[in-house]
């Protein structure tokens, strides 16, 4: 599963780190505590990563180029615009469902306020995101499938903001309910909310 940028040691490193903020939040990690989940000697995580900072943005920079690849993968010509939002939100449950300690970059939950390096790492998983949409979400309006109503832009921000609070509050349920469920309801919903107005 590790981005061919990283290695295997610095994909179980992220991971790790993931975990650790998902359970004790930023405040928790610390190159000490990201060692003693690993079973290391401080001095082995130095050998990867000089600081907790660059362990972030590595997180942040993997899960960017992985939602570039799988959103690549997902969303195809031969699908109509609704077809490929509901493959494109479905590929990002399934991984999130495997994957749930890389929840906390969805929502940026306390990394904001930490360094221009993790601002700027977070605000390239929202650009990711926002360029495999918004065409989708243009084209289905030229289609005639979404409402022109509201701008193309717009309609987008409100779907990437009710996943990132449907992501929200399975993290704060400790992810114990069926994400995969739960935001299949949510996509549908959506879907349906962006239709055009019958008259």
């Amino acid at each position: 599963m590790s981005s061919p940028s990283i290695s295997s040691r610095q994909f179980e490193l992220i991971e790790a780190a993931g975990k650790i903020l998902s359970k004790s939040g930023v405040g928790g990690l610390t190159i000490k505590n990201l060692a003693k989940e690993m079973g290391f000697a401080e001095s082995a995580v130095y050998r990867h990563f000089d600081s907790k900072e660059a362990v972030v943005v590595a997180m942040l920079d993997y899960l960017a180029k992985n939602i570039e690849e799988r959103l690549r993968q997902v969303i195809s010509p031969q699908k109509n615009p609704g077809e490929n939002l509901k493959a494109a939100f479905q590929n990002h449950l399934a991984f999130f469902a495997v994957h749930p300690h890389f929840v906390v970059a969805v929502f940026s939950d306390g990394l904001m306020e930490e360094s221009e390096k993790i601002n700027a790492a977070i605000l390239r998983i929202m650009q990711v995101n926002r360029n495999h949409l918004l065409p989708l979400v243009s084209q289905g309006q030229q289609q005639g499938l979404f409402t022109d109503a509201i701008p193309a832009e717009d309609l987008t921000h409100i779907l990437m903001g009710a996943f990132r609070l449907q992501m929200f509050k399975w993290r704060v349920a400790n992810f114990q309910f069926d994400i995969s469920e739960k935001g299949e309801h949510l996509i549908s919903n959506l879907l349906k909310i962006m239709q055009p107005c019958k008259n």
